[in-house]
């Protein structure tokens, strides 16, 4: 179908990749323990649509662009780097009163979502983990090659989309059986701030 081949060994490999502990879903958890569900649940529908933002840009040979021009590779992963530095120090600069209200209020869940967009778009390292992943499982004299590298990019997006409800389901029901003081929230909060501090400064270096 649509010259894709393998499709069980992509999709097992595509389970695999999702399942290994990485920023994504660190950042679900971390949304999830300091914020509740609704915080976690927003996070992880942000972070696939970044995915599909880079699979459709990838069909569409934009990423190949980006991964040809080393000038503007630079350019976004500066950016992404950041956003990501910016994110982390306006977490860790919150004083604790400030943070404490936040916690108990009901968290700005578009601005969740816009972040687990932005940090996934703004980084140019899963554009070319798309690019190097997908054409193995597609056929070079493939007539439809576009929609082959779109259908296995929604399937490998499916996979880790589920991945992060669950890490929001189970996270969650941690949360609510510990009864998790505020002190414990604001720390939560904090390490989050540092994830994204250290994530800019790995993807500036690297």
């Amino acid at each position: 179908m649509l010259g894709i081949h393998d499709l069980p060994l992509f999709l097992a490999s595509s389970l695999l990749l999702n399942l290994m502990p990485g920023p994504d879903s660190l950042l679900v958890m971390l949304r999830t323990g300091s914020q509740g569900w609704r915080a976690g649940l927003m996070a992880a529908l942000g972070i696939s649509s970044g995915v599909m933002v880079h699979v459709v840009c990838a069909a569409l040979g934009l990423s190949a662009l980006l991964a040809a021009s080393a000038e503007l590779f630079m350019l976004v992963k500066l950016v992404g780097a950041l956003y990501l530095v910016y994110l982390g120090i306006t977490m860790l600069r919150q004083r604790r009163h400030t943070a404490r209200q936040s916690l108990d209020a009901l968290p700005n869940l578009w601005q969740i979502y816009r972040q687990g967009v932005l940090t996934n778009v703004l980084n140019p390292k899963v554009a070319l983990f798309f690019l190097a992943f997908m054409p193995q499982f597609i056929v070079p004299q493939a007539p439809h090659k576009a929609l082959a590298f779109v259908l296995l990019g929604t399937l490998f997006n499916i996979s880790g989309t589920l991945w992060c409800l669950l890490l929001v389901w189970f996270t969650s029901r941690a949360r609510e059986r510990m009864a998790l003081p505020t002190w414990v929230k604001s720390g939560l909060q904090r390490a989050m701030g540092g994830l994204f501090v250290l994530l800019g400064i790995r993807l500036a270096t690297q």
